[in-house]
Formats: structure tokens, C-alpha cells, sequence
């Protein structure tokens, strides 16, 4: 396994370019989608190996025991760490401007480690309502069973009633960027202002999004998680999730609220992180070290690569899907039997000041609109589509579509749709990378079987 030793040179391996001295963090995102994380020295390979390996051998015994001990760089098996993963993970921190990162095998993975890495038994989180409905259960049925309490606030919540949900164990905030599937924009710098304040961390999913968008870091956030599955793989070819520290959080100048990381973890012969590897490494360190370690939750080295494929083209694909989005949406905001479009892109929608600020260029090609008539207008339109596939999935560079009271939500009346603000006529589309004419002709023929 790597310590925080080898974090640094990963670091230094997205920060500087090969061959000069110019170092990466002075580019542009586009060219860290291209060539941050992974350095090839002479005779290297060009693109990132797929190190598709369990174990890794040693020499002696002390060597590969100065590894457990935290004290050397190295790997030793892949259930922790593996060096195609570490590489895509320098990536992904380098995109969003953090100071480490690390790689898991879904989403969910990712966000179930960044709240856990700092919580425990008797620990409150204050959560964003409006996120993921399987993120929502994470936390809200899962977590509370392990001893986790939590607070929903709205994200339209004032300053005001965001305070009164802390609590005295409240050791961490979460939101997502762009929530999914409501479509909300969360106020980044309020919610980050309210976790300082109160000592705590802000965790932000910004999937939607993607760093090419938005760097929630750079609006106050002390951690970012994603589901790589989505706009960062962006071909529908690999499960996978990530997480990337700030290297902002100050752990030592809260230490009773997070033993974790700042009292001797006796497991690893009585380390303590925060003191050890500083404010930019204690987190992915512990992460790595302990959570990884007990659940191995790892992304495979082959979905690493995947991932990183898709990471080359990000910069290049996320405007064309804003570009599909906003084409639909706006044609949607106009059709007769439309009754309601969610598109923060439209100046008519809620969160459009908001999107003004966190994401100047475009959020995502994620649309969601009711259709007037209901579940059965909803199932007429559905059946006849004929470019955007009926999926589970978002994200894709293929378009995509679903309608939640006939397919995820079907177990509910449209009164408990109704309830939940999941309307029985709500259709969601992601907005592939096809061209937006055909997208909207696409759905104006489907409309009109209505």
C-alpha cells in the first residue's frame, strides 16, 4: 500500500510536466484531461499500464513490512491500492484541485467512504434533501442503523435554518453540485460557510457537473466525491466512483470531533494520521488505510483505464452535452403538451442565478420535464422513442431516457409520486452526443403519439 509519501509524488506527477519546467497545475483543465496523473519517464509506456494484479512480490520481509507500517512507498495488494488506480485518482485530483485522491468501485462506494472515513457511532451529518434517492438511503437508512444520525434540510434553505441543523456531534455536510434527479444547483459557499463555521466538512458530488464545469474546492468544499460511472467514463463502460480531499481541512484544530484521524490508530501501530501525513494526505490516507483495507471496495485496474479513456475526451464532450441540453430543454419549455421543464440553463428556472455563479459554462445534458396527461402520456412518449434508449443509466454520450412512475418508481401511486416531487408524467433525458436536430426531432415525433 502507499502512504501519503507516495501521495506527494503523485502529486508531483500531475503538478509537473515532463521535459520542462513548467509545472501542470499552470495549464488549463483541458490539458489536464489530457496529460495529468501519469508522467511516462524514458522508455515508459505512453498511455497509463494496466497493472492487472493481485499481489506485488518482495525481497524481504522488512521490506514489505515497513509497507504495513506506513513508513514506505509501495504496494502489496491490489484490495487496497494499485498503481493504474493511483494514477487515474492523481488525474481526477488534479482536475478538481485537490491535493489527493483515490479510487473506488462505484459511486455509492465513494460517498459511503467520505462520510464514514469521519463518522461513527453517535457522529450527525446535515444533508441536502435534494441528492441521489440511493445516496438519500445511504445515508437516511443504512448509516442510521450503523448509529448515524442525520439532518434533511432544503437546499433552498435560509442561512438561518441551515445553522439550526447542527448539532454538537455533527461532523460533516453533503450536497451534490447538481442533484440528481431533481436538478437542483446547490449554493456551494453557503453550505461551506455554514460547515466552517460549526467545524465541519463539506462533501460535495459533483458528478453532473464534472470538474470541467465546476471545482467545488474552489468554492469552499473540503471534499469532493463523483460516480465515474457517469460524464467522467462517459461511454457506459465501467462502474466506478472517486473521492479527492482539498488538503484544506484543518482535522488537528477540531481533534475531539474526529479521533479518527487525529488520536493513535492502534491498527496501524499507533499512527496518527492527521500528524503524520499533514492536512493535504490524513484523509485519503485513513481512507485508504482503514476503510479500504476492511470493506475493499477497490475499482479494478482495468475500469481504472477505462475511466482514464474517458477522462481524455471530458473537456471536449461536457460542452457538447450542455449544448444538446440546453437545445432540448428549450424546445421542450415550448411544446404544448409540456407542462413544466427543470433546466437550470433556462432563465425561467429556479436555480438559473445560481447556475450563473457555480457553472458560467453549463451545468450538464441532464433534462427532466413533465408531460401533461400524466403516467399514460409518460408511457405513450416513452414507447415511442426511437433515438434515446429507455435506461436506468445518465451520463452517457448515447441519449437516454426514463420515466420514474413506470419503471424505478413503479411501485408507487401517483399520489406518493406526487409526494415524493416525483410527478407520474416526470421524464428524465440525458442529452447524449448526437446531434441536437435529431435529438429534439426525436422527441417531437414521440410528443406528437400523444
Amino acid at each position: 500500500m502507499k502512504n501519503q509519501g507516495v501521495r506527494k509524488e503523485n502529486k508531483i506527477q500531475y503538478q509537473v510536466y515532463q521535459g520542462g519546467s513548467n509545472k501542470m497545475s499552470d495549464y488549463k483543465i483541458n490539458t489536464k484531461c489530457v496529460q495529468a496523473g501519469y508522467t511516462p519517464k524514458n522508455g515508459e509506456p505512453r498511455q497509463i499500464p494496466i497493472i492487472q494484479s493481485t499481489t506485488f512480490r518482495y525481497e524481504t520481509s522488512e521490506a514489505m513490512g515497513k509497507l504495513f507500517d506506513l513508513e514506505e512507498s509501495g504496494y502489496f495488494y491490489t484490495r487496497l491500492q494499485n498503481p493504474t488506480n493511483d494514477y487515474v485518482a492523481a488525474k481526477i485530483a488534479a482536475l478538481e484541485g485537490g491535493t489527493a485522491g483515490m479510487l473506488t468501485s462505484s459511486g455509492q462506494a465513494a460517498n459511503f467512504f467520505a462520510l464514514f472515513n469521519i463518522c461513527e457511532c453517535g457522529s450527525h451529518i446535515v444533508s441536502s434533501s435534494s441528492i441521489y434517492g440511493g445516496t438519500f438511503n445511504l445515508i437516511s437508512v443504512t448509516m442510521a442503523k450503523m448509529g448515524i444520525d442525520v439532518t434533511f434540510v432544503s437546499p433552498d434553505c435560509s442561512e438561518d435554518e441551515l445553522n439550526d441543523a447542527f448539532r454538537e456531534n455533527t461532523r460533516a455536510v453533503f450536497g451534490e453540485t447538481i442533484a440528481n434527479p431533481a436538478l437542483t444547483v446547490l449554493d456551494i459557499e453557503k453550505f461551506a460557510k455554514a460547515a466552517h463555521a460549526h467545524g465541519a466538512p463539506l462533501i460535495i458530488d459533483n458528478t453532473f457537473p464534472t470538474p470541467v464545469n465546476c471545482r467545488p474546492i474552489e468554492w469552499g468544499a473540503d471534499i469532493v466525491t463523483h460516480s465515474t460511472t457517469k460524464y467522467m467514463d462517459g461511454h457506459g463502460a465501467a462502474v466506478g466512483g472517486a473521492i479527492v480531499d482539498a488538503g484544506k481541512f484543518d482535522w488537528m484544530a477540531y481533534a475531539d470531533k474526529f479521533p479518527g484521524l487525529c488520536t493513535p490508530d492502534e491498527s496501524y501501530h499507533g499512527i496518527t494520521y492527521a500528524q503524520r501525513f499533514g492536512k493535504e494526505g490524513a484523509f485519503i490516507t485513513k481512507c485508504t488505510a482503514q476503510l479500504m483495507r476492511d470493506l475493499g471496495c477497490i475499482q479494478s485496474p482495468q475500469n481504472a483505464y477505462l475511466l482514464n479513456l474517458g477522462l481524455e475526451s471530458l473537456h471536449v464532450r461536457m460542452p457538447r452535452h450542455v449544448e444538446n441540453g440546453q437545445a432540448v430543454a428549450e424546445f421542450l419549455q415550448g411544446h404544448e403538451k409540456v407542462e413544466f421543464v427543470n433546466y437550470s440553463g433556462l432563465p425561467t428556472d429556479q436555480y438559473y442565478e445560481t447556475a450563473k455563479k457555480y457553472l458560467p459554462d453549463g451545468g450538464c445534458g441532464v433534462v427532466s420535464f413533465g408531460l401533461k396527461g400524466g403516467r399514460s402520456a409518460a408511457e405513450t412518449f416513452m414507447k415511442h422513442l426511437k433515438l434515446a434508449a429507455i435506461e436506468t443509466h445518465v451520463a452517457d454520450a448515447r441519449t437516454c431516457c426514463l420515466n420514474p412512475a413506470t419503471s424505478t418508481h413503479r411501485q408507487m401511486t401517483d399520489e406518493q409520486l406526487a409526494a415524493a416531487g416525483i410527478p407520474a408524467g416526470l421524464v428524465r433525458i440525458s442529452c447524449g452526443l448526437e446531434d441536437k436536430e435529431d435529438l429534439i426531432a426525436d422527441l417531437a415525433q414521440a410528443l406528437d403519439r400523444i
